[in-house]
């Protein structure tokens, strides 16, 4: 079920920011540090709210503006490799000097930089916009789709992709082109980051660094939750019900992510309720009016490009009437974050949730 949740999730991504117009770039510029100087304060040094589910206002939350810091382990790659990826194909990777990572939400690429080989990529998706990325050629200039001719001008050696992004023809293609095209899973939730580091890693021929990156991101999220837990209310009744919207408004898409959609799993860290998974909301399933009202959300979490394609907060409700039905919509109290940031577990995960309850648990302190 959940690889069905996640090709609805990359139809749904793919149809929403084409119809935004892609260019090949962010079709904004993430949150820096320098927006929210808290971006890198520990959670319980900041001002938090005394009611969190009375908070009142948008928030938006943002990443520490620091590159993405590569592992010690130096160790290095042990080639060739034969991998089976997550459709099945064996695979021999017998050089790793241009590695091209692309996905949807630049984590791959993330992680190939984390695990030390960032001076080995040779281009990147639209989504990959992390510092250090900025002068490397975009190979999705339309989109998020994979243009063929811009990968080959750049001779990669082996490319690191998966479902979210496509066609699969063109994939095909560099295959037929004698490049290692490896398909990595495209689950994307925080328990299953250890697995994506250890595809990629066992791909790149790097195991051990698999290895001590699991290990660092594992203590990173553990600290972030730890951060969390010391600031959420003890009762349930107190804390924040919350739900994710995806929105498109240029093309009237408008989705409710529930549970197994990974926007369950990022609520749940944050000490939130997950509202539409309260309600039975399966999955990624297109928005109701009676959905929303029964959900009774006192938070809206959304895309930053999604809130502002309705013309932000005020849009959102004129849009969709039934948000002033809720409380989120009473406070207008939505927490937006960066398209390529909010839904990109990975190497940043524990600052995605930790952003995320800066700007849920103490929102003065964000943009």
């Amino acid at each position: 079920m959940r690889r069905t949740l996640v090709v609805l999730l990359v139809s749904t991504l793919a149809f929403g920011l084409s119809a935004c117009g892609g260019t090949g770039a962010p079709a904004s510029p993430a949150a820096s540090q320098d927006d929210c100087p808290a971006a890198s304060a520990p959670l319980a040094s900041l001002d938090l709210v005394k009611n969190v589910r009375a908070a009142k206002g948008q928030s938006t939350a943002c990443l520490p503006s620091h590159a993405i810091e590569p592992v010690a382990d130096e160790t290095a790659p042990k080639l060739p490799v034969t991998v089976t990826d997550s459709e099945g194909r064996e695979v021999t990777v017998t050089d790793a000097d241009r590695i091209l990572p692309i996905d949807i939400s630049g984590t791959i690429s993330s992680t190939v930089f984390a695990l030390g080989l960032g001076d080995r990529v040779v281009g990147r998706d639209s989504s990959t916009d992390f510092p250090g990325t900025e002068e490397l050629p975009v190979v999705t200039k339309s989109g998020h789709t994979l243009n063929a001719e811009a990968i080959l001008e750049l001779a990669p050696t082996v490319v690191l992709t998966d479902t979210t992004i496509g066609p699969k023809e063109v994939r095909q293609q560099l295959r037929d082109a004698g490049i290692a095209v490896v398909v990595i899973s495209s689950d994307r939730r925080l328990d299953t980051t250890d697995e994506l580091v250890t595809e990629i890693a066992a791909a790149l021929g790097v195991p051990s660094r698999g290895k001590a990156l699991i290990e660092r991101l594992d203590a990173g999220l553990d600290d972030a939750i730890t951060q969390i837990a010391e600031v959420t209310p003890a009762a349930e009744s107190d804390r924040a019900r919350m739900l994710f919207l995806y929105v498109r408004g240029s093309a009237n898409v408008y989705y409710i992510f529930g549970e197994d959609s990974g926007a369950d799993s990022l609520i749940d860290a944050v000490g939130g309720i997950d509202v539409a998974g309260e309600i039975g909301w399966q999955g990624m399933k297109p928005m109701t009016a009676e959905a929303l009202v029964e959900a009774q959300p006192d938070v809206i979490v959304m895309m930053t490009d999604g809130l502002e394609s309705v013309g932000g907060v005020d849009g959102l409700i004129e849009r969709i009437p039934a948000v002033a039905q809720t409380p989120a919509g009473a406070h207008r109290r939505v927490i937006d974050m960066a398209d390529t940031e909010v839904l990109s577990f990975g190497p940043r995960s524990a600052d995605v949730v930790l952003a995320i309850a800066r700007a849920l648990y103490a929102p003065e302190t964000t943009k």
